[in-house]
This record gives C-alpha cells, structure tokens and sequence, in this order.
C-alpha cells in the first residue's frame, strides 16, 4: 500500500487514480462497471450538483442500501464542503425522522424501496428540500439528476480538517448522536494501515469486497481502503451469504472486512468451501468479538491470513490491531485481546478520576490519535465529555497486558453489541415503557452464539396486567429498528435499583453471564 501524502481531502484520491488509471475498475455493484475515471467525472457532477442546492457545511443525506451512489455522493461531497450523512436503512420511521430533522438535512438521495418510509414521515420534515431517487426512472432520479451536472472541477476549496461524513451512533440518553468525521481523520486512518506494512500492504491488483453497511465507519472504511489504493471495489447491498460465496470465487476478492456474525453466515451456507477462498490474503473481523470456536473453524476453512481490529466510530475506524501472525497459535493468551496500538495511536486504561493505570488493571480504554472525530453534532456537553485532554474516552472497560495488548472486558456505558450493531438500553427501554402493560422495563445484553450478544428485556407488569413475551416484541418493532427488538423477554415482580433510583445492571445481567470469564461474548 502505497502512501499519498498529497491526499488532502477525499475527492483527491478519485482526481489522482482518474489521472493515473482512468480505465482500471473502481467498484462493481450488481452489472454495473464504474472506473476511476468515470468515478472523478461523477464526483465533478456531484459536487456541481449539490453546490446548487446547498452552501457548504450544509448537510445532504442518503438512506440506501449499500451501493455505489454512495461513494459518488461522498467524493461530490468532499469536493464542494458538503456533509453526507449515512442513514442506518434498518431503522424504523421515527427514528429516520429524528436523524434527518437532528442533521438539519436539506437533500435526501433515497432508494425507491424507502419511499413508502419517508411517504410516512414526510409532514414531520420541515427543513428538507429536494427528495433524489437511486436508481428511479423520472424526473426527480439520481441518475438523470447527476448527468444534467457540469463536469468541471468546482471552485470550492474545503479543508482537510473539515466534516465530510456525519454518521450516527447511539447514545446512552436514547437519541442517537451525529459523529462528525473529517477527510483529514479518514485519511490518517489509511497513512496508519500504510505504516503497519506487510500483510497491510495493498494496491491496485486488489479486489476487495465491501459488504459492511456503509451507514457504519466498517462499510465506508472498507470502501475507502480500496479507493485509496486504485484497487476494484466489489459492493453487495446487504450480507447475503450466498451471493458473497458467488463473488468471492467469481471476482477472486482478495481482502474483505466482516463482522463475526457475517463470517458464520457464511460458514453455514451450503455452498461454502475452501476453494471459494482461494484467492482471500486477509479478512479483517471486528466490531464486536468473536467466539474462540468460531474463529477456528474460519481459520481452517478459510485459509486465509486473519487480523481483528477494534475502534469505533468516533475514532474513524481501526485503532488497534491483532495482526495474522499473531493469530499462529490458537491457543495463546492474546487471541483473547483485540491487539495491540496501530502506528501513530496510543491507548491509556484510566480509572474515574482518569488517572493511567497500570498494565493488567482494568479501567476506561482511552484514545489519541489522529483520526479522531471533530465531535458529536451540535451536542457540545457529550463532545466535551467524550473528548477531554486530547484523549478520546472510548466508554469501553479494558486493561493492557505489559506487551501492549489490549483486552476488552466490559462496556462502561451498558451498551449491547449484537451482530456488529451496537444497541443502547436506554432506547429499547424508552420505546417498551410506552405499552400500557409495563410498569419497570430493563434492557441487557445475554450471550449468543449466533449474535454475540442477544438483546433481552427483563419487564415488570402493571398490577392486573396481562402482556406475553410475544406481544412485547411486536409492539417494540414498530417502534425501533428489528435489530434493536429484544430477542426475548422474561418477567421478574421486582427490578434491583440503587438508593438514587438507578438500575443495577450489573445485577440484572449477572445470572445470565454465570460461567463467562468475560461480560461480553
């Protein structure tokens, strides 16, 4: 992997594989061939476009499936001190209103399959301007809209340091919270991957598979790494196992990034076998962890070479790495740790007076680097609280081992993680609290084999009230998105709280962790 240090903004990278590899493919999505030189000219129209509907800063949305609209939108965007914002698709309809209203969005590029949504939310809408169609035939399609556009480069001239993507994550108050990342954050991200070296090392023979949502920094990151090497882009609009097993072989994908509960989707599949990854060096796995028994049934039928990264959104992507070669014994004590620092970042474990701690002694995981987020969207408490002294606090519990590696142990703030989502209890709680039936409502998380963690529920009824397990789960679908909907529930008469009224939820989660040597799965 080669490193550009004259990438500045993310629109630079399309300019300068546009002038150094016009025809080489930059993605296939579906049948559909986009080159690096096509993919500059988009970017050109996009910008153009978008410079006529928004002034800079301004923010623009899309809430689609993963495809390669969006990366055209994110380069135009670049190119003009536009905001693009990565709409989570699974969401249901009053949380896409919350997201598009809290981002001030005034353009929405949405796939046809949404409308029937935003149709719902539409009056609730105020500030949004101009709805563009992916992939529609009239008027109002991206498509046509995009090739009306002119293609010269625009006269904008944003910063490095500037917001480019705004994605949005959870937030223990039960309102999801707009992450602000930068070009300059993104690309510090790939100089890091470049400095790591060897099986890190990529370039334009790659082909590399993205099929991580791209609302989330693992899709968008995933995608970026190849353009940023001239390397083909294979996308897929969601995980189907069956059609990743096709294009693995077909395309002969070289590197892919994939959540633990993507990789046994497709270990299950029946069509998987060794030779479907013949051409696979590296698959990247992270997001939440991996069960040991999963990990070693990948690594023998995939062959491949295996490295876990850990980071989050704040921090634009991989902050940590536990590399191939540390993967040569299955066995050893470190397979249970998420790695060690990536070049250029330093991690701390602090206590609550945020004092460093010693190795081997579990604290908060702090951060620094340069990739860090420029804060959360108009939340300056929650920045300030995040952001502090330079170091990000990541709002996980961990502890460094006297090699440096780092070992996740817990989560400070009661976040889930199931199937690479992360979900907040306090949202689940909010939306159950509104049934007539519930009296006290608490949300943890249960080991899973399948999801990691699995979203469970722990109600207290109203007296006289009748409400089953069933109904309960019916009823937080319509109101949150199906991943965040617990996967079961149980009834308990009373729900432990300390003297201020808070849930203990280590209580809670307790009897269903007995026998883990870890509170997360």
């Amino acid at each position: 992997m080669p490193l550009y240090r004259q990438f500045k903004t993310l629109d630079d990278i399309s300019s300068y594989h546009a002038a150094e590899r016009p025809e080489h493919s930059a993605f296939l999505f579906g049948n559909r061939v986009t080159t690096y030189g096509e993919l500059d000219r988009y970017a050109k129209q996009v910008a153009n476009g978008l410079s006529e509907l928004v002034e800079a800063g301004q923010r623009v949305a899309v809430l689609a499936k993963n495809c390669d609209v969006f990366f055209e939108l994110l380069l135009g965007a670049s190119k003009c001190g536009v905001v693009l914002v990565g709409v989570n698709w699974r969401l249901a309809a009053p949380e896409v209103e919350y997201i598009v209203n809290d981002s001030e969005t005034r353009v929405l590029f949405i796939a046809s399959g949404f409308l029937p949504l935003l149709e719902s939310i539409r009056p609730q809408l105020p500030l949004l301007e101009k709805v563009v169609v992916i992939e529609g035939d009239g008027a109002e399609s991206y498509h046509r809209w995009r090739d009306i556009q002119s293609e010269y480069e625009i006269s904008r001239s944003p910063s490095g340091e500037d917001t480019v993507i705004q994605l949005y994550t959870s937030g223990t108050t039960g309102r999801p919270k707009g992450v602000q990342i930068s070009s300059a954050a993104l690309l510090a991200q790939r100089e890091a991957e470049c400095r790591l070296g060897g099986w890190q090392l990529s370039g334009p023979e790659d082909v590399i598979l993205v099929a991580m949502p791209l609302f989330h920094i693992g899709g968008t990151a995933t995608g970026l790494i190849s353009l940023y090497n001239g390397a083909k882009a294979v996308l897929v609009e969601e995980v189907d196992p069956a059609e990743i097993i096709v294009l693995l072989e077909s395309e002969k994908v070289t590197r892919t990034f994939l959540v633990p509960a993507a990789i046994q989707l497709l270990l299950d599949n029946p069509a998987c076998r060794p030779e479907v990854f013949a051409s696979l060096n590296i698959l990247l796995y992270g997001a939440s962890p991996i069960p040991s028994a999963l990990l070693q049934r990948a690594l023998k039928v995939m062959g491949c070479g295996f490295a876990q990264i850990y980071g989050m959104t704040e921090t634009a992507g991989s902050m940590t790495v536990l590399e191939p070669r540390d993967h040569s014994d299955p066995d050893a004590r470190k397979m249970a740790s998420c790695g060690r620092p990536y070049p250029g970042v330093e991690i701390a474990i602090a206590d609550e007076y945020d004092n460093v701690l010693p190795p081997d002694t579990v604290g908060e995981i702090l951060i620094k680097g340069s990739s860090l987020m420029n804060g959360y969207w108009r939340r300056p408490e929650a920045t300030a609280e995040t952001l502090r002294d330079g170091w990000l606090h990541s709002g996980d519990a961990g502890y460094l081992d006297q090699e440096g590696f780092l070992y996740i142990y817990d989560r400070v703030k009661d976040m889930i993680v199931s199937g690479g989502e992360n979900v907040y209890p306090a949202e689940v709680e909010s939306a159950l609290y509104e049934h007539a039936a519930v009296q006290d409502v608490a949300v943890v998380g249960v080991p899973s084999d399948k999801w990691g963690e699995a979203v469970k529920a722990v109600i207290v009824k109203k007296e006289g009230a009748s409400v089953s397990e069933a109904e309960l789960i019916s009823f937080a679908r319509q109101k949150i998105a199906g991943y965040k909907v617990p996967k079961s529930v149980d009834f308990t008469d009373l729900l432990p709280r300390n003297a201020s009224g808070k849930l203990l939820k280590k209580d809670i989660r307790a009897p269903y962790w007995k026998g883990m040597n870890r509170q997360i799965n």
